[in-house]
């Protein structure tokens, strides 16, 4: 569906596109996203209960998982309304001040994952390069001032660029190319000058998630010779994050010609499958949580994985 500048939708109104030539298997597709985001939603909340409840799990490294599931809790709450309401017929329509907000939260939450986990890496770094003095460098005072600084780091810096999209005027077809809203997105049907915007976010996606993903590298490269099984689990949330957002950034900036399908299946890749993988990976890999949750299944059976 097309929606051109003499429709009646206002400029401060746009359409949710959806998943374009499948409205006919909405009601089918309805399903499997309620349970993935069931499954993202319960999954996250669960490692955060057994962190909160498990006393040996008070240590740096599970402070930082516990940040990594709540970031991934409100990834999920941050789209699943609009996805899910496209997808039940409830509404396509939202608001250029709702879709700004979301924008904001997703693109946010997203650099508070890379944050997250590039302090995961830290912490793992610390702990087998300097193990003698883990417990002086990651004190409690030093976890709450990085959680701090990853929120005014992650969510201050992208103000500026978020903010002038409430002033662009919107000439073109008011049809966003997803479920939800991204600040490329609106980008893309602005008629105001963009430069700032485009060169603004190109330089904030590499001095944060592209420097992030070199430093996390370069902190494994250092550890490999020690004791890499410590660390497979971490590796594989970093995997699932930066794949998607590195695929979502070549689709947006050099794939015009590629099918709306690929931009769509890329956007909910993105969002939904960190937030969906990451309580899986660590209640599969870490042998504290693993042995928590079959405390409270105690007939369920899982092979045993060596300790993060």
């Amino acid at each position: 569906m097309s929606v051109g500048p003499d429709s009646k939708l206002s400029n401060s109104t746009f359409l949710l596109a959806g998943f374009p030539g499948l409205e006919q298997h909405y009601p089918w597709l309805s399903i499997p996203f309620s349970c993935i985001y069931a499954v993202v939603l319960s999954g996250n909340c669960l490692v955060l209960h057994v962190i909160r409840t498990e006393p040996t799990l008070h240590q740096p490294m599970f402070y930082f998982l516990a940040m990594l599931a709540v970031t991934d809790l409100c990834m999920g709450l941050s789209t699943v309304h609009t996805v899910l309401g496209v997808l039940w017929g409830l509404s396509r329509e939202v608001s250029l001040d709702a879709c700004i907000a979301q924008s904001y939260f997703i693109h946010g939450l997203s650099f508070v994952e890379s944050s997250v986990l590039l302090a995961m890496a830290f912490d793992r770094f610390t702990a087998i390069c300097n193990p003698l003095r883990y417990a002086s460098i990651l004190t409690n005072a030093r976890i709450i001032n990085i959680g701090l600084g990853i929120l005014v780091r992650s969510f201050m810096f992208i103000v500026a660029p978020i903010i002038r999209l409430k002033f662009f005027r919107y000439c073109r077809s008011h049809v966003l190319s997803h479920s939800f809203c991204l600040h490329q997105d609106l980008l893309r049907l602005a008629c105001s000058d963009i430069r700032f915007n485009s060169v603004y976010a190109l330089a904030l996606v590499i001095c944060t998630l592209l420097l992030d993903s070199v430093l996390i590298l370069v902190s494994y490269i250092r550890i490999l010779h020690s004791s890499l099984q410590t660390c497979v689990s971490h590796l594989c949330a970093v995997l699932v994050f930066y794949i998607p957002v590195i695929g979502l950034t070549m689709v947006h900036r050099f794939g015009q010609h590629l099918s709306p399908v690929v931009h769509v299946l890329m956007g909910n890749v993105y969002i939904i499958v960190p937030p969906l993988m990451n309580p899986i990976i660590y209640s599969v890999k870490t042998q504290q949580i693993r042995g928590r949750i079959r405390r409270w299944f105690p007939k369920t059976t899982t092979m045993g994985t060596p300790s993060m």
